[in-house]
């Protein structure tokens, strides 16, 4: 565990026929008249259809090439006349209304006058007639189509390439308040990038939020502890505007802390505080912070956990922080620290504070994200920063016994003695008082299942002096419970 510091246009189609093809043998309408053929009409591309309809499906006419026609018909045969074919055509037949180019009302859409019936021949032929007449009505149909779709493309440039626009509108630019977008866009006025300067030139760089209006910043301990004392303070915010900061007050055990801007501008928005007991695993979040120095950096996950044991610090013991902490898959790494853990709302549910490092190698002296990050509950954060602003001072709630920080232990161990030779068991304190004597081991905490000290320790500082909980231990082989009244202790020393 570690922390973070953190061109065919004119041929293009053949015309519908004003009047339909006549075979040259065909019975007319009247002796000795021949009715003459309508021109094309004018200002149209192409001519008109004179095709005669054959006594057999002729191989479709070749068509021009345009880039919406999917093939390309074959050149047809030469015509062949009705006495060659020993009968005369059929009616013209009945053509469908999306090929009609029809000016005027009734009468046939082809134009000419009914011819008379004609011997009987055989069928077979005639319906081929047929088909082909409905396969040239067709084809001369779709060759108008290809034609205008072919028209329409070249007037949008002669580049082959055509793009087609985004509306520029800003509305339409604005996101929903419960995206992450909109929930990010709210929330990052309110974030600020910490630097922190040492006298000794060692600092780092955090994260930190608006706590309140009167210009409070919430971090972790470790962000600004190089510091705390000598050095210099900076929170720069979303729009690049620098402020100085100073400490209100900082506890080591919790790694919690409150800044104070030394000039705060007017208008801050503090984020708005959730409720940490309410979330739930699978919960979506939303974390914002600085990570290698990334100002500004927004990461989403869910929360993969609740209330892990989370002892980190610099192994000194001293100086380790515990928490029960939000588990958390949003990419979280050095420079986060300090930072808010958001719910889908846009509501602080926790301080990012911690990452799982997989172990360190030689040259490596920062960790990166794994997908395990860890948050001080925000409720817990909260009674912190109340404290230090009032006081100065953390408050921390104590059972008054030392335990042993060994891991995998099955429970807390009371230690034989606490630290300098003092009696582990403190005389008059909560845990005396309850009985609880050296060599007992706590295994519950309420209805938490307790496996070591640091897990103790942090289920302890989840709650507040004067506080009752049940606590369930072992002695001797027995299982016994134990009701206590925490105490308090003020102050890291």
């Amino acid at each position: 565990m570690s922390t973070e510091n953190e061109g065919n246009e004119g041929t293009a189609a053949e015309a519908v026929p004003s009047v339909p093809p006549v075979p040259a043998d065909a019975p007319q309408g009247s002796p000795g008249s021949t009715p003459a053929p309508a021109p094309a009409p004018e200002g149209e591309p192409g001519t008109a259809a004179t095709t005669p309809m054959a006594s057999v499906p002729p191989t479709p006419p070749h068509a021009p090439h345009t880039p919406q026609t999917p093939h390309t018909p074959q050149t047809p045969h030469a015509p062949q006349s009705a006495a060659e074919a020993n009968w005369p055509p059929p009616p013209p037949p009945a053509v469908p209304a999306y090929a009609s180019h029809g000016a005027g009302g009734g009468g046939p859409v082809w134009g000419a006058p009914a011819q008379p019936y004609a011997p009987e021949g055989p069928r077979k032929r005639g319906m081929g007639g047929l088909v082909a007449a409905v396969a040239v009505a067709a084809l001369v149909a779709g060759g108008i189509g290809g034609a205008f779709g072919y028209w329409a493309a070249d007037r949008n440039g002669s580049s082959g390439s055509t793009t087609v626009s985004a509306s520029a509108n800003q509305q339409d630019l604005k996101r929903d308040p419960g995206t992450v977008a909109g929930v990010a866009a709210k929330a990052l006025p309110s974030v600020v990038t910490i630097d922190a300067q040492g006298g000794d030139g060692e600092g780092g760089t955090g994260t930190g939020f608006v706590y309140d209006k009167q210009g409070h910043i919430l971090t972790n301990n470790h962000v600004v502890a190089s510091a705390a004392d000598s050095g210099q303070l900076t929170a720069t915010f979303s729009n690049g505007k620098k402020y100085g900061a100073e400490v209100v007050g900082r506890a080591q055990g919790y790694d919690v802390a409150v800044l104070k801007l030394k000039n705060p501008p007017s208008g801050l928005t503090p984020l708005a505080l959730g409720n940490s007991d309410q979330v739930a695993v699978g919960d979506s979040t939303i974390a914002i912070g600085a990570p290698f120095g990334l100002s500004n950096t927004v990461t989403t996950g869910i929360i993969s956990a609740k209330n892990r044991p989370v002892a980190s610090g610099d192994g000194s013991g001293g100086s380790n922080s515990y928490m029960s902490a939000l588990q958390t898959d949003a990419s979280i790494n050095p420079g986060n620290s300090g930072g808010p853990l958001l719910d889908a709302r846009g509501a602080v549910i926790g301080i990012n504070s911690a990452i799982q490092s997989t172990g360190s190698s030689v040259g490596q002296t920062q960790a990166g994200s794994i997908g395990l990050g860890f948050a001080i509950p925000i409720n817990q954060a909260t009674n912190v920063a109340q404290q230090l602003i009032k006081t100065g001072k953390p408050v921390y709630p104590v059972i008054g016994a030392t335990v042993t920080m060994d891991e995998k232990t099955g429970g807390a161990v009371i230690s034989d003695q606490g630290a300098g030779g003092t009696p582990a068991v403190s005389k008059d304190g909560p845990a005396d008082r309850a009985g609880l004597k050296a060599g007992d081991v706590i295994t519950k905490f309420n209805d938490t299942v307790i496996d070591s000290g640091p897990t103790l320790i942090g289920e302890i500082w989840t709650h507040k002096p004067g506080d009752r909980v049940t606590l369930t231990y072992q002695r001797d082989g027995r299982t016994a419970t134990a009701q206590v009244t925490l105490g308090e202790r003020n102050g890291d020393s």
